[in-house]
C-alpha cells in the first residue's frame, strides 16, 4: 500500500508570508499542559518583504543555549525596513522557543533536540512539530537559509561560518560563496559528527543554499561574537541581492575538517586541563589536553593527542567532562577558499 501523506501542521502563523511590508507575529503551536489546558507555544517570527526577489530564512536558537543568533536576529527584526529590501526576509530568532526560554540545548517539554529532529512529524512531539513546520512550510519559501549556531554551554569554537561538501557541486559552490560573503574570521568546510535529523540536511536535500555558523559558545555571547553575527547576516542578505550593496568582507582563514580524525572524544570522565588554546597550531601527536581522574590524588592523567596537524578549532567547556564527550575539534588550514 502507498505510504500515507503527513497531515497538516498544527502550527498556525499569525503573519501572512505573502504580504508586503513588515509583520511581527508568532508561529502558534497548540500545547495542552497543566497550567493552560488550551495553551499554545508562541514562537516569534518576523517577515519583511518588498517587491519581487529572493527569500532568505534566518534562524537562531535552533539550540536554546546559543545566543549570537538571537542577538543578531532580534536586532535585525527591529531595525530592517521594507524599503531596504528587494524580496523577502523571514526571521525566526528563537526557533526552539521552549529551549531558548529555559537556556538549554534541548526542549524542557520533550527533551527534543530540534537540530536532530528534521524533517519532523506533524503528529509527533512538540519538537518534531516545529521541525515539520520548518521543513514543509518555511524551507520551501526560501532560496537561502542561514542557521546561526555557537557552542552552547558545553563547547567553545573559533568564530566561523560553514557549509558542507555536497553531491551537487553547483549547489555546493553556492553554499560556499555565501560562506565567503558572511566573512567570519574563519570559514569552514564542515564535517558533522552526526548529520541525521539536522536542519542543514533538510535544507540541502531541498536543493537550497545553506550556511551555518559556530560563533563561540561557553553558554554566553560576547560583544565580538555578536558583532560577527550581525555583520555576517547583513553580508549574506547583500550577497543574496535582498539588500543593496556588496558584502563588507574582511580577512578570513579557510579551514577544512577532512576526516573523523578531526574529533577527539573523551574515553573517561574527569577534570580536563587543556595544553593549548583555541587557534593554536598543533602537530600530529601533540598533547591537546590531559584529563585527571577525580576520585583520588596521585593518579596520572590520561593524555589526549592530536591525530593530525592543524589548529584547535573547538574545545569542551566547562572543566569537568564525561566519557564520550567531544573533547576538541582539530581543523586544517587551506591556502584558499573551497
Amino acid at each position: 500500500m502507498p505510504m500515507a501523506l503527513p497531515g497538516p501542521s498544527p502550527i498556525v502563523p499569525t503573519v501572512d508570508f505573502a504580504a508586503q511590508g513588515v509583520q511581527h507575529g508568532h508561529l502558534r503551536l497548540p500545547h495542552s499542559r497543566d497550567d493552560s489546558a488550551w495553551g499554545s507555544i508562541m514562537i516569534p517570527v518576523c517577515v519583511i518583504a518588498q517587491g519581487e526577489g529572493p527569500t532568505a530564512l534566518l534562524t537562531g536558537a535552533n539550540h536554546g543555549d546559543e545566543y549570537e543568533g538571537p542577538a543578531a536576529l532580534y536586532e535585525l527584526a527591529r531595525t530592517l525596513h521594507p524599503a531596504q529590501v528587494t524580496g523577502r526576509v523571514i526571521i525566526a530568532p528563537a526557533l526552539n522557543y521552549p529551549a531558548f526560554l529555559a537556556g538549554t540545548r534541548t526542549s524542557p517539554i520533550d527533551k527534543g533536540n530540534l537540530n536532530r529532529s528534521f524533517p519532523g512529524r506533524p503528529d509527533g512531539s512538540v519538537t518534531q512539530k516545529i521541525a515539520d513546520y520548518v521543513t514543509r512550510a518555511l524551507v520551501p519559501l526560501a532560496d537561502i537559509v542561514l542557521d546561526l549556531h555557537s557552542g552552547g554551554r558545553t563547547l567553545d569554537f573559533l568564530p566561523y561560518a560553514a557549509a558542507h561538501e555536497l553531491p551537487d557541486k553547483a549547489q555546493q559552490a553556492r553554499c560556499f560563496a555565501a560562506v565567503a560573503a558572511f566573512a567570519a574570521p574563519y570559514s569552514m568546510k564542515m564535517l558533522e559528527i552526526d548529520a541525521v535529523g539536522m536542519l542543514d540536511t533538510a535544507v540541502e536535500n531541498a536543493g537550497k543554499t545553506f550556511v551555518t555558523t559556530e560563533l563561540g559558545g561557553a553558554g554566553t555571547a560576547t560583544a565580538r561574537s555578536i558583532a560577527i553575527a550581525r555583520r555576517g547576516v547583513l553580508n549574506v542578505l547583500r550577497h543574496a541581492g535582498i539588500l543593496s550593496g556588496q558584502p563588507q568582507t574582511g580577512p578570513t582563514r579557510w579551514l577544512d575538517m577532512p576526516s573523523a580524525a578531526c574529533f577527539v572524544c573523551a574515553q573517561d570522565g574527569g577534570l580536563v586541563a587543556f595544553a593549548h588554546d583555541l587557534g593554536d597550531t598543533l602537530r600530529q601527536g601533540d598533547v591537546v589536553a590531559r584529563v585527571y581522574p577525580l576520585g583520588r590524588t596521585g593518579c596520572a592523567p590520561m593524555e589526549y593527542r592530536a591525530g593530525m596537524d592543524g589548529i584547535l578549532a573547538a574545545r569542551h567547556v566547562p572543566g569537568l567532562l564525561q566519557a564520550g564527550d567531544c573533547l576538541c575539534v582539530i581543523a586544517q588550514q587551506r591556502e584558499e577558499g573551497i
